[in-house]
């Protein structure tokens, strides 16, 4: 089957429930879709209150209906022929369209759709005289009204005639940012990807924050966490990807607390860090990967000896799941083969032998007096670097120092 499409119909998913803000969740998935697609310029991206249209103009169609399966926000597709708005062209191309894609033993239905009242037939007219003239040039045609094999739609709008006979499953959800900001702490492992994936469904608009320990961590361990962002990008567009300076606090810790107490306090301070993050750059809310009992940090009384140092709430998408769910997430969203390259990242290079499962809040408070709690944050958050991540890549985009941004 050789079918040349013209256009994209994209139709929106739960965006129908929206009522009076319906226009704003529109406009954010149209801002989406062409951030997606912004590396493909031939394209012009139309949202309407019903639809979306996407004019392909010689672009690719399997490259855009691929990118558009993953953009949360959309119901589904629709490839379209565009046709000249007159009865005889309509019928001729609708006869040259069904040599393509109907077979003997298949159903048909005509679903018509008339934006231009002005046109010459009625929308019951035009199920009539389409339907009649498939049966003039097919012997076997055969009509089904419920679920059919073939249900052509024809739309009538004010600049010319579309005719579409798939539909393609969207990746639903909200469009991303229509939720607000989070912030992602991005490690490098299977579960914080997911977790982003998951906040993103929900119209969460995230930036990574990943924390580097060089030397301890490697440049390839940053690249990984990077790449990682890349592959989050295709569900909504940009992500700002913030790198931490996490080597001096991490071996003031190791040189000033007990080591069972490594972890837990470590996770205090990456916590401290990312708030501040959180509400310097407008964030409401902190999400990560933790999985409830998945290692010594991420039990209910790790957990809460380290939230105790925000009172952002944090979210943790995957807290229920075992590794197996998490892990066919990942396998679906393509994360999964990054996420085991075997390089470290700033929770593994001092782990303890034996992390405290049960950590006392009062024993972290009191080790924490050690140190320079504040001045270690401070200087961590003014160190910060800002990478845009769009399109999938990061290499060619500006890096700055986030105190240019404070």
């Amino acid at each position: 089957m050789t079918v040349l499409y013209d256009e994209i119909m994209v139709r929106y998913g739960e965006l129908s429930t929206k009522g009076k803000n319906r226009g704003y969740f529109i406009n954010r998935l149209a801002k989406n879709i062409r951030e997606v697609l912004a590396d493909m310029p031939e394209l012009k991206i139309t949202a309407v209150r019903d639809r979306a249209h996407i004019e392909l103009n010689g672009a690719d169609y399997a490259e855009v209906s691929n990118r558009l399966t993953k953009v949360f926000g959309i119901q589904n597709f629709s490839p379209s022929i565009k046709v000249e708005k007159s009865m005889p062209i309509i019928k001729k191309e609708v006869v040259a369209l069904f040599k393509e894609i109907y077979s003997e033993g298949q159903t048909f239905k005509i679903a018509t759709r008339r934006a231009d009242h002005n046109f010459e037939l009625d929308s019951t007219e035009l199920n009539i005289a389409l339907g009649d003239i498939v049966f003039d040039n097919f012997s076997y045609a055969k009509v089904q009204m419920k679920k059919p094999d073939i249900t052509l739609r024809v739309e009538i709008r004010q600049d010319a005639t579309y005719l579409s006979f798939e539909d393609i499953k969207g990746a639903g959800g909200m469009p991303v940012g229509t939720a607000g900001r989070g912030h992602l702490m991005l490690s490098g492992g299977i579960d914080s990807p997911v977790a982003g994936y998951l906040a993103l469904k929900r119209g969460v608009e995230i930036e990574a924050v990943h924390f580097a320990s060089p030397p301890h961590t490697s440049p390839g361990a940053l690249k990984k966490a990077k790449d990682l962002a890349a592959k989050l990008t295709v569900f909504g567009g940009a992500i700002t990807f913030i790198e931490v300076p996490f080597t001096e606090i991490q071996e003031e810790i190791k040189a000033k607390a007990p080591q069972a107490y490594l972890m837990t306090i470590t996770r205090r301070f990456m916590m401290r860090v990312v708030d501040r993050v959180r509400e310097e750059r407008g964030g409401k809310v902190i999400i990560n990967g933790e999985s409830l009992g998945q290692v010594a940090s991420q039990t209910l009384g790790s957990m809460s000896a380290i939230n105790e140092v925000t009172n952002t709430p944090v979210i943790r998408p995957v807290v229920t799941m075992d590794k197996n769910e998490i892990i066919e997430i990942a396998e679906k969203i393509d994360t999964f083969n990054l996420s085991i390259l075997p390089f470290e990242d700033c929770c593994t290079v001092f782990a303890p032998p034996s992390p405290k499962t049960n950590p006392k809040l009062e024993n972290c408070i009191q080790y924490e007096k050690r140190m320079d709690v504040e001045g270690m944050v401070d200087r961590a958050v003014k160190g910060i670097m800002l990478t845009t991540i769009a399109g999938g890549n990061w290499d060619q985009t500006e890096e700055e120092e986030f105190a240019d941004f404070l």
